[in-house]
């Protein structure tokens, strides 16, 4: 309990500091101080209210004090990814200049689409960025179960397309499941990093072991391999930052490559093989059934050597002849072959510059949840961003993978703004939260 002169002191500090959510921070940092000076002059002999008093002289004027914290504890907005969004945004209507042949649409309705996925895009950002995130935290068993629920009801009702029943039908729009799902398993992995070291026992490891896993499996069950891959990466991403005692982490790893073995193996042996291999044989060797499996990386391939440095123009039936999807998981090659290889090159920097944005955005924070969660945030953009243009050369296995923000489709839209949100709420909040990370607590 501080004394009433104490509490006037810092009332009168915070009285100046604009940002409420700061306030009970700034309190508990000058309370220490306090004390700590009160009980210094009550050694030297003063009485307790005179100790009181000669610390809140030493301490300063109240008023100045917080003027002079006021700056420092304001809400910040990481006006780089924002201007990085909008340019994205702008060049994801790049592709569907032209239309889409394959529907034998006018541009026009794909980029009305496409702008309305946008819009709704914006206000997710928006209704993410201006809450207190740390109130997700302890939500992470909710969270999980949600992203059960939905393939749970993929499973029931979901809709079938191109083999895989992903696709939750909602009032006016199709969505895809998979995509939501991800997105709570991310949420529910960040919070239970939070507190990893709480699951010491064997029961709880077993119990990590199994939440780990199940996701994984429901998306081979789908099938959307690409989601898993995903997945796994976002979760060891978060797994290597998130301040696991050794023990338990050499614990978790040896089971988790141990499992990872055998259900490989089994997954090999299993029905679905028969697309797997044929996936893996087309990506070692494309030649040997050029017009069936490897006809899109001939097809890629023949699209990029036609580029030349500065392309052939957005209107140009041809591209769409040779590369079918070039508006979604194809979106880079087709830019590459429009306006060329000296745009392919900026883009690609521009991509980095994004993702290493929020990379290093994730130590500004002094909090560990919400470091979590923008590791997790830059994976979940890495992963797919690497993988989409790795496979236009062909070093990676093609799969259904979006460029985010630039290939067109709402529900990755929609997914990667819910993510950035968070990552800019972290971002905004940085200043605002208490440290919850040991070592930065001491320092």
């Amino acid at each position: 309990m501080s004394s009433p002169k104490f509490e006037e002191f810092l009332s009168k500090v915070t009285s100046k500091v604009k940002s409420k959510e700061a306030h009970n921070m700034i309190k508990k940092e000058l309370i220490h101080h306090l004390q700590e000076l009160s009980q210094s002059y009550k050694k030297r002999g003063f009485s307790k209210e005179d100790a009181e008093e000669k610390a809140i002289q030493e301490m300063g004027n109240p008023f100045t004090i917080g003027e002079r914290l006021n700056p420092l504890h304001k809400p910040k907005m990481d006006w780089v990814l924002i201007v990085l969004f909008v340019l994205f945004a702008g060049i994801s209507f790049l592709p569907l200049v032209d239309g889409i042949p394959e529907f034998s649409l006018s541009g026009t309705y794909f980029m009305g689409r496409q702008a309305i996925w946008y819009t709704l895009a914006i206000l997710v950002i928006i209704g993410l960025l201006f809450f207190d995130y740390q109130k997700l935290k302890n939500g992470w068993i909710y969270f999980y179960a949600i992203g059960l629920l939905i393939h749970i009801y993929l499973h029931l009702f979901g809709i079938m397309t191109n083999g895989a029943k992903k696709w939750v039908s909602l009032p006016g729009l199709t969505v895809d499941g998979t995509m939501m799902s991800l997105f709570f398993f991310f949420l529910a992995w960040a919070g239970i990093f939070n507190k990893i070291n709480e699951f010491r026992s064997w029961k709880k490891q077993g119990l990590l072991f199994v939440l780990f896993w199940i996701p994984i499996s429901l998306y081979m069950m789908v099938p959307d391999f690409m989601v898993s891959i995903i997945y796994f990466f976002c979760i060891l991403g978060m797994f290597a930052f998130a301040r696991i005692h050794k023990k338990l982490a050499v614990n978790l790893t040896l089971t988790n490559l141990l499992a990872g073995i055998i259900f490989i193996i089994m997954f090999y042996m299993t029905s679905r093989q028969s697309y797997l291999l044929t996936r893996l044989s087309a990506f070692i060797n494309p030649t040997a059934d050029s017009n069936g499996a490897g006809y899109m990386y001939k097809a890629v391939r023949n699209v990029l050597s036609e580029a030349g440095w500065f392309g052939n123009g957005l209107s140009n039936e041809l591209n769409f002849q040779l590369l079918p999807e070039a508006h979604t998981d194809f979106a880079f090659p087709f830019l590459v072959y429009s306006l060329g290889w000296a745009f392919g090159f900026v883009l690609c920097l521009i991509l980095l510059i994004f993702i290493s944005r929020i990379s290093k955005n994730a130590f500004k924070t002094k909090d560990l949840y919400g470091r979590l969660i923008v590791i997790g945030g830059a994976t979940l953009f890495a992963v797919p961003t690497t993988w989409n243009i790795l496979m236009s050369f062909g070093v990676v296995p093609i799969m259904g993978v979006s460029l985010p923000f630039i290939s067109y489709g709402g529900s990755a839209i929609l997914f990667y703004a819910a993510v950035l949100g968070l990552i800019l709420n972290v971002y905004r909040r940085k200043d605002l939260v208490e440290p919850t990370i040991a070592d930065e607590i001491k320092s």
